[in-house]
């Protein structure tokens, strides 16, 4: 195969200008392709008058080696033997596993780490604390109707973990040399995603795909032996001889144990229960930083013109952007978990506490553009050494958020924010928002640091996408879960202080996002597998 980088095409450009400029490129006939795979897509709109796709693409031809020496020595950055990086997992180990692995959490690192333990042979136990799919959906849209939240269903809490409700991105800044990245693409397309994650620049699946790739993966896992307990919460640990034996669980107020001698801990970011738990059983533990905000929704025709031009906005699917502002006061603020074409979603997970989230659908076609604008903060915010006391940083503002919108999410417009008056109307624009909402003093949300540097942010990214910092911006609170409070230590072999208990994904602090967190639950999975040995007669998968 023959890799092509930097192939630049007007954005609407045909199948068979695709091929004739590859086949110019390698001084080829486009009848000498014998296949064409599109490796990367990207848009290059930096000129807004010659916006064009970029490609990297992969080609099969008959006389390879014929082709590649007639490169010209500037073209030999461009045109190259293709070379991937193939996912291998490892061999099994010798050690023997007296039960099944048990893995806390169906998240993405849960589910990622299950996926891969069932497919080579390890049948897993799952356990979720929310519901399946099909009801929890129905939860979170009674939730947003009538306000009336299910705590262990929700949002946050259900099979999925919290990407299920979100714009469902598949872009990470991990650094991925022995193709996890591709492979969770790949298992991701297997169980029903489109292909063209597999290329894009920054992919997404969509909330409403993505449960449905969920669900499909559930039933693979089961179908290689995997069992999944659902609406299932751990409440205790055990120990013998200062290891896992046992885990003590709760399912409908009726106690049980399973005995395990391993278990992977992928509660996800907003189990504060569980972290308590887990403190107090004796994982080491410690607060981290991480950073809160608002949600900030735009008309998403801003954001287009502002990316592409008045023109290439008309054909090109929903822009996105990414912003960062560092401040002379140290703190950074930045757009985190932008989502165009979307909703504001009430995320809350716990009673008179509000918290708020981005989510959206796969064609992005809502008629705003939201993304939480967050601002850095550390343990010296908290004010206290404690290993949870950024849990409590974040449960004071969300019971504010609570009580400035009445038990509804409080909103506030951006230039009635910095005047410090409560909104009574929205401006040219109304919200794009599921769940109950009402006008609130956002602007007594933060202490004063915090929603000083909120707005300097705003006012910067006004320079990089003109009519950002428009006073009819539209605010929601607070945006408080965007990454783990804490982090759960472990050692070079992904274990905790106490054998048996492997932390992971988003929740220990290790992940911040669906791919990275899926890439954790399969570093997890494949350090249990050079450890032990199979615990099933033969391997689920190929």
């Amino acid at each position: 195969m023959i890799r092509v980088q930097q192939l630049k095409l007007p954005i609407s450009h045909t199948e068979e200008q695709f091929l004739q400029k590859i086949a110019k490129l390698l001084h080829i006939s486009p009848k000498e392709i014998l296949s064409c795979q599109i490796q990367k897509q990207s848009i290059d709109a930096r000129k807004k008058q010659e916006i064009c796709y970029v490609y990297t693409v992969d080609i099969q031809v008959k006389k390879e080696a014929q082709v590649l020496q007639r490169r010209k020595e500037n073209q030999k950055n461009q045109i190259f033997p293709a070379k991937d990086h193939c996912y291998q997992f490892p061999d099994s180990g010798q050690e023997t596993l007296k039960a099944p692995p048990v893995i806390v959490g169906s998240g993405p690192a849960g589910l990622f780490c299950a996926y891969l333990l069932a497919k080579h042979g390890y049948a897993p136990i799952i356990i979720e604390r929310g519901k399946r799919m099909e009801d929890r959906m129905q939860d979170v849209e009674a939730f947003w109707q009538t306000n009336q939240l299910q705590t262990e269903s929700n949002v946050q809490f259900g099979e999925g973990g919290a990407g299920t409700f979100s714009d469902g991105k598949l872009n990470t800044m991990v650094k991925d040399v022995k193709g996890r990245n591709r492979e969770v693409l790949d298992i991701l397309i297997r169980h029903g995603a489109p292909k063209a994650i597999r290329y894009q620049n920054k992919p997404h699946i969509g909330t409403d795909k993505l449960r449905d790739v969920i669900v499909n993966m559930r039933r693979q896992i089961e179908a290689w032996g995997g069992v999944f307990y659902f609406r299932t919460c751990v409440t205790d640990l055990e120990f013998r001889q200062e290891k896992l034996h046992a885990l003590t669980c709760v399912t409908d107020g009726k106690e049980f144990t399973i005995e395990t001698d391993l278990a992977v801990l992928a509660i996800g970011h907003s189990a504060r229960d569980t972290f308590a738990m887990l403190l107090e059983a004796g994982l080491n533990m410690e607060a981290k930083s991480f950073a809160v905000g608002l949600r900030v929704e735009h008309p998403q025709s801003l954001i287009n013109e502002s990316q592409y031009g008045q023109e290439a906005a008309k054909i090109l699917p929903a822009a996105s952007y990414k912003l960062t502002a560092n401040l002379e006061n140290g703190r950074g603020v930045y757009s985190f978990c932008m989502c165009p074409g979307g909703y504001v979603v009430n995320a809350s997970s716990e009673k008179g506490r509000i918290a708020v989230n981005g989510m959206s659908y796969s064609g992005r076609g809502g008629e705003n553009a939201n993304s939480a604008i967050i601002v850095t903060v550390t343990p010296k915010d908290f004010g206290s050494s404690h290993p949870l006391s950024g849990v409590e940083f974040q449960r004071k503002l969300e019971e504010k958020s609570y009580q400035l919108g009445g038990g509804k999410v409080p909103q506030q417009l951006f230039g009635d924010f910095e005047k410090g008056k409560i909104s009574t109307s929205y401006g040219s624009f109304p919200s794009c928002f599921k769940g109950q909402h009402t006008f609130g003093a956002l602007h007594q949300l933060f202490p004063e640091e915090i929603a000083a540097s909120f707005c300097q942010g705003i006012h910067q990214f006004g320079h990089s996408i003109p009519g950002f910092d428009r006073d009819d911006a539209i605010l929601s609170g607070v945006e408080s879960r965007t990454s783990s409070p804490v982090r759960i230590t472990r050692d070079e072999t992904f274990e905790s202080n106490i054998p048996g208990l492997y932390p992971c994904g988003e929740g220990a602090g290790y992940a911040g996002g669906i791919l990275s967190a899926a890439m954790d639950g399969m570093k997890i999975a494949e350090a249990i597998a050079e450890k032990y040995a199979k615990n099933t007669k033969e391997a689920g998968g190929k």
